[in-house]
C-alpha cells in the first residue's frame, strides 16, 4: 500500500505482468499537481454559476425579461445537469477521465462567448442549459481524477481540497467580475470567463493524467482480487467487485445523499441566481459592495470545508469509517445552515447578513457526499455512483431559483423598467418572496442533514451489495 512506502523509495508496480517501476516520491507531486489542476477547475466551474447572479441587475432590464423569466433562466443551467452527468458516470467507468475533464474545459469556454458576441435572452437560455450540461459532471469527474491518486484512506483531504475550489470561484469571482461589469459592461463578464477557461485548458493539456488507483477502462483492476473481507473496512473499497448498480440506487445510503446533496444543490441555486440582487435591491449594496460581499458565504465554505477535509483525514487515519469521518460531519454543518437560515427574517441589519452568510458558507459542502457515497462501490463504479447522485441531487437546484422568483412575483414583486429606480414598496415585496424562500431552504437543509447523519453509511452499504449482489 502507497501509505507504507517512504516517499522517495522506488517500488515494483502493483499490476501483474508488468516489469515497471513507482516512483512514488515523483507520484505523490504529480497528485498534488493534479489536485490543484482539479482545485482550479472547481473554482472556474463555480465562477461559471456565480456570473448569472453578478450581472441580473443590467441584464434584466437590458434582456426586456421578468423576475420569473431571469428564475427561470438560472433553473435552465441544470436542466441537462442530470442527463450529462449520469452518462458521463458511465464512460468514466471505461474511458480516461483525463480526456472527458479535458472536453468538458473546451465546452464551458466556447459557450462564454456568444453573450460576449451580443446574444440576446433566447441566447442566454440555450448558452446556459448546454454550460450546464458540460458542468454536470464537473464535480464527479473531479473527485474520480483525484481520487485516482491517492489510497482510500487518503482521499478525505484532497476531495475536500477540490471540493473547496468550488467555493472559491465565487470569491474570486464576485470582486473580479463587478470590476469587469462597472469598467467594461456585463457582457464582459462572460468573456472573461471564457478567456479563463481555455487558459485552463491548456494547463490540464500539458500537465495532467490519470492516477495509479484509476479505474477506467478494461485494465483498471490494478492486479488485486481477493475475495472482499466478511466485514468491509475502508482500506478494502477499491477490491470491491462490480455490482448490480440499482440496487445500491434503492438504498436508504443513496436516498440520504440524494436529500443532502440536494439540500446543498438547493442553496447553490438560489445563491449564484439571486443573492446579488437581494443584497443590493434589499440590503442597499453597491455593485462594488455586492461583489465584496457575495464572497463571504464562499470564504466560509471553504473553510468549513477546509476543516473538515483536516477532521476527516485524522478520523480516517485513526480507523474511523467514512460515515464518521465524512457524512455525519456534513450533516452537522447542513442542520446549522437550515436554523440560520430560518433566523434570517427574523434579524435584522447586520446580524441578518451575517446569519445568511453562515448559512450558506455551511451549506456548500455538497461533494462531502459524493466523497463517502465512493466507500460503497468498487473504483470502477465509483464514478457512476458520484455523477448519478449529482444528477439526481442536482434537480434542488432547478427547483430554487424558479421557486424565489415565483414567490416574489406573488409578494408582488415586479422588476423596473431599464433605467428606473426600484420603488421601495417593490424591495419589500422582494424581500417579503424571498423571505418565504429562507423559510423553506432551512427546512430542506435540516431534513438532508439529519437524513446524512442517520442513514448515509457507505462501508454498512458496501458489505450488502458484496454479500448479495455483487456480479
Amino acid at each position: 500500500m502507497a501509505s507504507s512506502v517512504a516517499p522517495d523509495k522506488i517500488i515494483d508496480s502493483p499490476r501483474p505482468g508488468t516489469s515497471k517501476k513507482i516512483d512514488f516520491g515523483r507520484m505523490n507531486r504529480k497528485a498534488w499537481l493534479v489536485t490543484a489542476l482539479l482545485v482550479l477547475f472547481q473554482i472556474v466551474a463555480f465562477a461559471d454559476k456565480a456570473v448569472l447572479g453578478l450581472v441580473a441587475s443590467e441584464a434584466i432590464p437590458d434582456l426586456g425579461i421578468s423576475a420569473v423569466e431571469f428564475g427561470f433562466i438560472g433553473s435552465a443551467f441544470f436542466f441537462l445537469y442530470a442527463v450529462v452527468s449520469v452518462v458521463t458516470g458511465f464512460l468514466a467507468a471505461r474511458f480516461s477521465v483525463r480526456w472527458i475533464i479535458l472536453t468538458m474545459g473546451v465546452v464551458w469556454a466556447v459557450m462564454q462567448f456568444p453573450m460576449l458576441l451580443g446574444g440576446g435572452a433566447a441566447i442566454l437560455l440555450v448558452t446556459r442549459i448546454v454550460l450546464g450540461g458540460a458542468e454536470g459532471p464537473a464535480t464527479a469527474m473531479s473527485l474520480t481524477s483525484v481520487h485516482s491518486w491517492f489510497e482510500p484512506r487518503r482521499r478525505a483531504l484532497p476531495s475536500n481540497l477540490v471540493a473547496a475550489g468550488s467555493t472559491l470561484g465565487p470569491v474570486l469571482a464576485a470582486p473580479a467580475l463587478a470590476w469587469v461589469i462597472g469598467e467594461w459592461g456585463w457582457r464582459w463578464a462572460f468573456g472573461v470567463l471564457g478567456i479563463v477557461g481555455f487558459v485552463w485548458v491548456v494547463a490540464w493539456v500539458l500537465l495532467a493524467g490519470d492516477g495509479p488507483y484509476s479505474g477506467h477502462g478494461k485494465h483498471g483492476e490494478d492486479g488485486v482480487h481477493a475475495e472482499p473481507p466478511a466485514e468491509m473496512d475502508t482500506e478494502d473499497v477499491d477490491k470491491q467487485k462490480p455490482v448490480a448498480l440499482w440496487r445500491a440506487f434503492a438504498s436508504l445510503t443513496f436516498l440520504a445523499a440524494v436529500i443532502g446533496g440536494g439540500s446543498n444543490f438547493w442553496v447553490q441555486g438560489f445563491v449564484t441566481t439571486w443573492l446579488p440582487q437581494y443584497l443590493g435591491t434589499v440590503v442597499g449594496l453597491s455593485l462594488p459592495q455586492v461583489g465584496t460581499v457575495t464572497t463571504i458565504p464562499w470564504i466560509l465554505g471553504a473553510i468549513v470545508l477546509l476543516f473538515l477535509g483536516f477532521l476527516g483525514h485524522r478520523l480516517m487515519q485513526k480507523g474511523f469509517d467514512s460515515h464518521r469521518s465524512i457524512a455525519i460531519p456534513f450533516g452537522i454543518a447542513a442542520l446549522v445552515a437550515g436554523v440560520c437560515f430560518i433566523l434570517v427574517q427574523t434579524a435584522s441589519g447586520v446580524f441578518a447578513v451575517a446569519l445568511l452568510c453562515i448559512a450558506a458558507g455551511c451549506s456548500l459542502a455538497y461533494p462531502m457526499t459524493a466523497s463517502a457515497l465512493t466507500f460503497s462501490v468498487g473504483k470502477k463504479q465509483r464514478p457512476i455512483m458520484m455523477a448519478t447522485l449529482g444528477g439526481v441531487a442536482s434537480v434542488g437546484a432547478i427547483i430554487s431559483p424558479t421557486l424565489v422568483g415565483w414567490l416574489m412575483t406573488r409578494a408582488g414583486y415586479v422588476s423596473p423598467p431599464s433605467g428606473s429606480e426600484l420603488t421601495p414598496e417593490m424591495a419589500n415585496n422582494m424581500a417579503h418572496g424571498v423571505h418565504q424562500a429562507f423559510t423553506i431552504t432551512g427546512v430542506v437543509l435540516l431534513v438532508g442533514g439529519a437524513l446524512c447523519i442517520l442513514f448515509l453509511r457507505p462501508e454498512a452499504l458496501g458489505r450488502k451489495l458484496q454479500a448479495g449482489y455483487s456480479k
